[in-house]
């Protein structure tokens, strides 16, 4: 019996510590949901340096909203990449917004002001969340490094994932190509 008790115990111990998964992460709004309303204070946008709500601005529009813990080279990548479908679907209306969620947004709004101006980040603006938590009705996990939710008639059509390292040039294709469906 003492035996079978350490195996058990010994097998929760494993599950218990194995590493989140891209695949295994929930995040954000999951499909069919309606994102509320939450305000950020925009760097880099048409209403730099002011708080608004992006969501509410966007309507029904398709959008794409990225929620990040910090701006590394493979999130700006992703973000560029948007930035250049936005761009090419501005007939459809099609808008885009990055979230970065600090405990100090006035730290960030330097950093972002340069990523944006080096990558030529023109149709998505970045701004900042007012803790590291995000909306409270948005669910961001605390182990997500990115959470990208794409929705159109405010309606989640699109969730992905990411605990911190797994953003890669596969991922980012993936999301990338997901945006179809918010166009369709």
């Amino acid at each position: 019996m003492k035996k079978f008790v350490a195996l058990v115990l010994a097998t929760v111990a494993m599950f218990g510590l194995q590493t989140v998964n891209a695949g295994d992460l929930k995040s954000g709004l999951q499909v069919d949901e309606y994102p509320p309303a939450f305000y950020v204070t925009d760097i880099t946008g048409p209403a730099a340096s002011t708080k608004l709500c992006y969501r509410c601005q966007y309507g029904a529009r398709p959008v794409v909203s990225v929620f990040v813990r910090g701006m590394d080279e493979n999130t700006t990548k992703l973000v560029k990449e948007l930035d250049a479908v936005v761009a090419k679907n501005s007939g459809k209306k099609m808008a885009a917004f990055v979230t970065v969620l600090s405990e100090d947004p006035d730290a960030q709004e330097a950093a972002l002001k340069k990523i944006a101006n080096d990558n030529k980040i023109a149709h998505t603006p970045l701004t900042v969340f007012e803790n590291n938590v995000g909306p409270a009705k948005y669910n961001i996990a605390k182990d997500a490094s990115v959470t990208v939710m794409m929705w159109v008639d405010s309606n989640v059509k699109v969730n992905h994932a990411l605990p911190a390292g797994k953003l890669n040039a596969e991922e980012i294709a993936k999301i990338v190509k997901d945006t179809e469906k918010i166009l369709n």
